[in-house]
Order: C-alpha cells, then sequence, then structure tokens
C-alpha cells in the first residue's frame, strides 16, 4: 500500500482547513456583512476532499475498476452511436450533456428560502449522493454495453419493477426535456444578440467535427483554438446583429422558438454523435468550465457580500412568491439537479457509457463532471444572493403576482420586506440593454444580472450590458446542449423499450426506428414546450416543481438500480454507498409528491388548484393572473394534468423501490436464484490515462503499447 508523503499530507490538511473554515463563517455568521467567497472555499475544499478520497474509495474498492476490461465503445464500435472517445472530448461531452437548466435555474429559484440551506444541500448532496448515482450508474451501464437505466432494471429487478421504472423513467425524461426547453425559450425569446449567438454554435460544431474525424484526426488541441475562437467570435457578432437590421430576423417570438427547438432536436438525435453532439458539447464545455472558473475568480477578486439573507421568512411560511412550500422538502426539490439529478442517471446509462474508452475514467467522467456540475450551482446561487432582494424578487416572481409596472412591482415586493424603488428597477433593466427585467422567470436572467454585476466590477464598473449577454449565452449553451444529448438518450429509452416488442428497435444504430422514435421523443417534449410558454400562471412557476419531483424520482430509480446490482454483484457490506442516498431522496421526493397532490393550498397542491379555477369557471369568474375564460381553462386542465402525472410516477418509484428490495433481500437469503447481465469479459486493446492528466505509470505503458505497435 502506498504511503503518502510529507508534503501530500500537508497540501490535503490546508485544503480541508480552508473547506472547514468556510464553513464555519456561513455558519455561525448572524446579521453581519458575509462575502460569497466563504461560499466558494466551503465549495472547493470539500469538492476536492471528495475527489481524492471518496471518489477513489468507491471506484477502486466498491466498483473495483478493471482497465484490461474492454468497454462497448470498443467492442461494438460502429462510428454511430458506439465510438471510443477521448478522455478529455468525453469529459466535456458528459458534462456539457447534464449541466442543463437544474444547476442554472434550482439554486436561484431556492435562494428565495436564504442561500444557506441551499448551499448545505448543494454541497453534502452532491459528494454523498449526485456524483455517486452518475459514476456507479456509468460503471454498470459500461459493464452492459451501455443498457439504459430503464433496461437495467427490467434486467436486473424484474418485469414488474423494470416495467415501472421504464415507464417512469420515460415520462419523466419528457417532463425534464420540456422544461429545459422552456428556460431556453425564456432566455432567448425577443434577443436577437443571444439568439444569433446560440444559433452559430452549430455550424461552428459540425465543422469542428468534420475536422475532427476527416481533416485532422487526433488533434485535439487545434480543434479546441479554432472552436473556441470561433464561439467568441459569435459572441461579439451576436451584439453587432442586435443592433444591425438583421435584428428583427433574429427577435424570435416564444412560440417560433418552440418549432426551432423541436427541430434542432430531432436533428442532433438522428445525426451520428462525431458529427455535432460530441463536438457542440466539448465546443461548449470550455465557455461554461471557464466561466464558472471567472466566475470563482471574480468573487475572490472582488469580494462581493451576500444580501440575501442566510435564512428568510419565506423557508418557514411556505408563501414564498417565486414557488410555494416549506422548506423542506421543497428546497431540497427546486435545487435538483445542483446536488442530485435523476437525468444524469440517463445520460451516464446513455450516451457515455458507448463513448468510453477505459473503466478506470468512471471516477474522472462519471463523479469528477457532477461536482463541476455542482460547483455551477454554488455560482448560481451566489449570483443570486448577492444582488439586491428586491431586483431577485422582481425578476422571478410572476407578472400576475407583482404586476407589469415597475411601480406596481416595486409596491408589491417592498410589502414582502424587500425595498426596491420603481427609479431602481428601472435602472437595473437599463444597465443590461433590457426593455424591463420585471417577472423574468426561469432563473437564467437573475443569474445573468449576478454575473454581470461581479464580472463588470472586475473590468472597472464597465461592461455590464456585454456581460449579461455573455451570460445569457452561457447559459443556454449550457441548457442547449442538455436538450439534444437528453433527447438522444430519449430515443435509446424508447428504442430499448420497443426492442420488448419488436427486437429491430435493439439495434439503436437501425435507421428507420432511429427516425421513428426521435419524432415521437421530440414531439412529446415540445408538447411540454408549448403548454409551459403558453400557461397563465408561468411556465417555470408551474412546472419546475413537477420538474423537481420528476427529476428526484427518477435518480431513486438509478439509486434502487445501482443498490441492487452491488448486492447481486457480491458488494453487499458496501450497498449503503448508494442505499443511504436512495432512503433520504425518497423520503424527501415522496412527501414532495403527496403535498403537490393533495395539499389543501391552491399555491401547492394541484387538484386543490384546479378546484378552485373549476369552481370559478362555473361561476363565470376570472382568476388573476388569468385575463379570459380560455386561460382559466388552461390552468384547469395543466392543473389536472400535472397532478395526475406526479401521483403516477410516485406510485411507479414506490413499485420500483418495493420490487428492488425484494429481490436484495431474496439474494441475500438465496444467492443462486440471482443472475446477472453482465457483457462477457473481453481483453482490452485501448491504451489511455484514468484521469485527465497521465500518471508516470500510464505514460510508461503508453510508450510500451506504442513500441509494440510498431515492433509488430
Amino acid at each position: 500500500m502506498r504511503t503518502a508523503n510529507v508534503r501530500t499530507i500537508v497540501v490535503w490538511t490546508l485544503v480541508a482547513l480552508a473547506g472547514a473554515t468556510g464553513w464555519t463563517v456561513l455558519a455561525l455568521s448572524r446579521g453581519e456583512e458575509v462575502s460569497a467567497a466563504w461560499m466558494v472555499a466551503a465549495a472547493l475544499g470539500s469538492y476536492a476532499i471528495a475527489y481524492r478520497f471518496y471518489a477513489r474509495f468507491i471506484a477502486h474498492k466498491v466498483l473495483r475498476v478493471d482497465k484490461r476490461r474492454a468497454t462497448p465503445a470498443e467492442r461494438l464500435d460502429n462510428g454511430i452511436d458506439f465510438h471510443p472517445t477521448d478522455r478529455r472530448v468525453l469529459l466535456g461531452h458528459h458534462f456539457a450533456a447534464i449541466a442543463g437548466a437544474g444547476p442554472l435555474v434550482g439554486p436561484v429559484l431556492a435562494a428565495q428560502m436564504g442561500y444557506l440551506p441551499g448551499t448545505i444541500w448543494i454541497i453534502a448532496g452532491v459528494v454523498f449522493a449526485g456524483a455517486v448515482q452518475d459514476m456507479v450508474v456509468l460503471f454498470f451501464s459500461t459493464r452492459r454495453d451501455g443498457r439504459s437505466l430503464g433496461q437495467m432494471a427490467r434486467e436486473e429487478i424484474g418485469p414488474l419493477g423494470g416495467a415501472a421504472a421504464l415507464i417512469a423513467a420515460f415520462v419523466i425524461m419528457i417532463i425534464l426535456l420540456g422544461v429545459l426547453a422552456l428556460v431556453i425559450v425564456n432566455a432567448l425569446a425577443q434577443s436577437p444578440w443571444g439568439t444569433f449567438s446560440i444559433g452559430m454554435t452549430v455550424p461552428i460544431a459540425l465543422l469542428m467535427g468534420f475536422y475532427l474525424r476527416v481533416l485532422r484526426p487526433g488533434r485535439v488541441v487545434e480543434v479546441s483554438v479554432i472552436g473556441v475562437a470561433l464561439l467568441l467570435l459569435a459572441l461579439v457578432a451576436g451584439r453587432w446583429v442586435a443592433e444591425s437590421s438583421w435584428a428583427d430576423t433574429f427577435t424570435l417570438a416564444p412560440s417560433t422558438l418552440v418549432v426551432w427547438l423541436v427541430a434542432y432536436g430531432f436533428i442532433a438525435s438522428i445525426l451520428p454523435v462525431w458529427t455535432l453532439l460530441a463536438p457542440r458539447d466539448y465546443l461548449s464545455t470550455f465557455m461554461k468550465i471557464g466561466t464558472i472558473v471567472l466566475l470563482a475568480l471574480g468573487v475572490v477578486i472582488t469580494l462581493p457580500a451576500l444580501r440575501m439573507d442566510a435564512v428568510t421568512d419565506f423557508a418557514s411560511r411556505g408563501d414564498g412568491p417565486v414557488f410555494a412550500g416549506s422548506l423542506f422538502p421543497f428546497v431540497f426539490i427546486t435545487i435538483a439537479c445542483g446536488a442530485l439529478s435523476g437525468f444524469h442517471a440517463l445520460i451516464s446509462s446513455g450516451t457515455t457509457p458507448k463513448m468510453i474508452q477505459k473503466e478506470t475514467q468512471v471516477r474522472m467522467i462519471g463523479y469528477g463532471s457532477m461536482l463541476m456540475e455542482s460547483s455551477v450551482a454554488v455560482m448560481a446561487l451566489i449570483a443570486a444572493s448577492i444582488i439586491d432582494p428586491g431586483l431577485y424578487f422582481a425578476m422571478n416572481a410572476p407578472a400576475g403576482v407583482i404586476g407589469t409596472t415597475v411601480e406596481s412591482a416595486s409596491q408589491v415586493v417592498t410589502g414582502w420586506g424587500y425595498s426596491i424603488t420603481p427609479a431602481e428597477l428601472a435602472q437595473a433593466a437599463r444597465s443590461v440593454e433590457e426593455a424591463s427585467l420585471l417577472s423574468r422567470t426561469g432563473g437564467a436572467p437573475t443569474l445573468a444580472v449576478g454575473v454581470s454585476e461581479i464580472f463588470s466590477q472586475v473590468t472597472g464598473g464597465g461592461m455590464k450590458a456585454f456581460w449579461y449577454h455573455f451570460a445569457i449565452m452561457f447559459e443556454a449553451l449550457f441548457i442547449l446542449t442538455a436538450l439534444d444529448a437528453g433527447t438522444r438518450v430519449g430515443r435509446f429509452m424508447l428504442q430499448d423499450t420497443l426492442g420488448n416488442v419488436h427486437r429491430r428497435f435493439r439495434n439503436v444504430s437501425w435507421k428507420p426506428g432511429l427516425v421513428l422514435t426521435s419524432a415521437l421523443v421530440c414531439g412529446l417534449w415540445g408538447y411540454f414546450l408549448w403548454v409551459g410558454v403558453h400557461e397563465p400562471l408561468g411556465g417555470i412557476n408551474q412546472l419546475f416543481p413537477v420538474f423537481g419531483i420528476a427529476n428526484q424520482l427518477l435518480a431513486a430509480v438509478a439509486l434502487a438500480v445501482c443498490t441492487t446490482l452491488l448486492v447481486k454483484s457480491g458488494r453487499l457490506k458496501w450497498a449503503w454507498v448508494t442505499g443511504v442516498p436512495l432512503a433520504w431522496d425518497a423520503t424527501v421526493t415522496l412527501t414532495a409528491s403527496w403535498q403537490k397532490v393533495f395539499s389543501g393550498d391552491p399555491k401547492v397542491g394541484f387538484f386543490r388548484q384546479r378546484e378552485v379555477f373549476q369552481d370559478a369557471i362555473d361561476r363565470g369568474e376570472i382568476l388573476p393572473p388569468a385575463k379570459t375564460m380560455d386561460d382559466m381553462r388552461t390552468v384547469v386542465v395543466n392543473s389536472t394534468v400535472d397532478g395526475v402525472l406526479t401521483a403516477l410516477l410516485a406510485l411507479l418509484i414506490v413499485v420500483v423501490i418495493a420490487d428492488a428490495l425484494r429481490i436484495c433481500v431474496r439474494h441475500v437469503r438465496r444467492p443462486a436464484l440471482s443472475a446477472l447481465k453482465e457483457a462477457p469479459y473481453v481483453e482490452s486493446r485501448i491504451v489511455a490515462p484514468a484521469g485527465l492528466f497521465p500518471t508516470q505509470e500510464e505514460k510508461e505503458e503508453a510508450r510500451g503499447a506504442v513500441g509494440a505497435r510498431t515492433d509488430g
């Protein structure tokens, strides 16, 4: 066993002390000004310790990763869905695919409760639950030819639990994609700058894919430089377009953006991964990681104060204007992806296991990517917490609550105890060259304002509008890359399910099935997107609780499958690694589901909300924020659909967990009855490092492989 040297001990002791100091300041501060830098210290210290020790323990002790075993990318390489991909490119793809709206929107909305509850859950949740889930699912899917989560549940748990998991996972995926797309629409609607810049990322990615595949294979650094340069040019050109005669062409209404997004999702789903998906996600990762690193540095340089309360009154009252419900369970549901995300399990059992070169890379790609996403969530929470709380609530409360004028918004927000004048609201919009910032729900505009505050201070107080639109592009890239990868994974899931009926669908590269299932997936999430765009109560305010609950219920499915596989594969003593997060997630999410279905508060309970609006329709009365009787009927239909879906999903997840528990108990009692569905062992011929930077041993192994090929 390797012993640590003195230098290593000193370094990790300092890292631990930095993180502990950050936590101490955040926890003990009461009333005095607290710098956001302490939140950064707490997060980075915790992430470093978790990756170095806990993730390493899980990879080598619990999962027992094997670098000698060929992955499905190597064994089944077909250049379409299965393709061994450089770990750096795959890290970028995986991070871009999982880092969608959740880590941006959830923490911003959760800031309503104060910065402290969200910080605790984002960091603790990712270390012990979210990153663990992503890595373990990726490992087990890699061992099963890249099987989807639902298909693994069907094969390893049984027909009943597997069928429930397949249905739940697919329905949840559709809801998640619809809400992800809704955030993009809210960010890009009526914004020619953002629309042009985001649109240009598609041809840039196609060029990168062609360059790396045909013109200069393997030249990752070259294509990275070209891609980043073109991306920055697209961002700068976006402002020129917004100020030119082309502005009207790129100023799109929400309904028009719905059509474009559905079309994009379909095309991205059917093209080979190397043409658009992988290079685009890799390209956007530079911007994502670069922005987050620069944002963290900006926080350290400018030391902005956290202006939001550590814990607000809304946390105990449960009547917040951003979302209704008490701190438990809704702050955990709202934060969602930044700490634990079932959506990630679909990526970890979708595109990524079909592209990973070595089992030993699951730690970096699975656990490491999720830590990176959690850092995004922390930065989003910081951005929401450093701006004026009055502006925060004016931006995130729906128009039906605060009105449509700065005067009405100022009056309502001041009544909540957060004073802001109409002049200050108007000036905030002018400073970022927007007509208005009122009711810009969805989290993206709030995060953009916070980012512009920090970056403009670093650059001497100017360029606030540029940084605001830079942040909008940054967020839209985040979400769009999750949308295209998610659509592809949804296609895989539907193909796996239909493959149980018609065997040809099991070949995920079979073109008729590929086109049909892609069209179905895009049409289904397109419906939720259309509904969200036209929702009178506000699409984000109404759909995000469903998004959060669905996402966390899917995480419960993933953790149940992982726990079952740990038990069945002879790792019973390590089953707590996923079993404990499963118990917590199930408790929180089923509590939230119960409240959303059965609560008598119309702001919380979907069916009570439906009843209130239906009674008003019967009386011929129009309730705000609805403006017409058609709006009233829309609320009734949407509330009914949301309530039924929430109840159905909760029931399906209970079935999955119960069946998984039955299988685990049966295995402990009679192990001979259990059978694993792992792919047969094949010796790997690929030599590749486990981490971002190769160790000395890996360098020598690579040189030996090159020498062996030369001799041959």
